[in-house]
């Protein structure tokens, strides 16, 4: 498989601005965030549904240009799901 790692910029639930960093390893997507450039990645155990939903853009664009596998998508999809039954994707 590609370089499965994804990142991005965007703002905690109280705009305080925040890097999430998504790490594939396995089967299983890992999120890290850190608020500074030069603060330690934590590790993001209950990650925002913004995120996931970023996570999946990415994940459609990297298979487009043949990066990532197409049933990368699904189950990111899955993961979408089991952590929030109630979203529209």
């Amino acid at each position: 498989m590609a370089k499965a790692e994804i990142s991005w910029k965007s703002k905690s639930e109280e705009g305080v601005k925040r890097e999430v960093y998504v790490h594939c390893v396995g089967q299983e997507w890992k999120f890290f965030e850190r608020e500074k450039r030069y603060d330690e990645w934590q590790p993001l155990e209950q990650p925002l549904l913004e995120d996931y939903i970023e996570l999946l853009d990415a994940v459609k664009r990297r298979i487009a240009r043949r990066l990532l596998r197409p049933e990368e998508e699904k189950r990111v999809r899955k993961l979408i799901r089991e952590a929030y039954p109630e979203a529209e994707i």
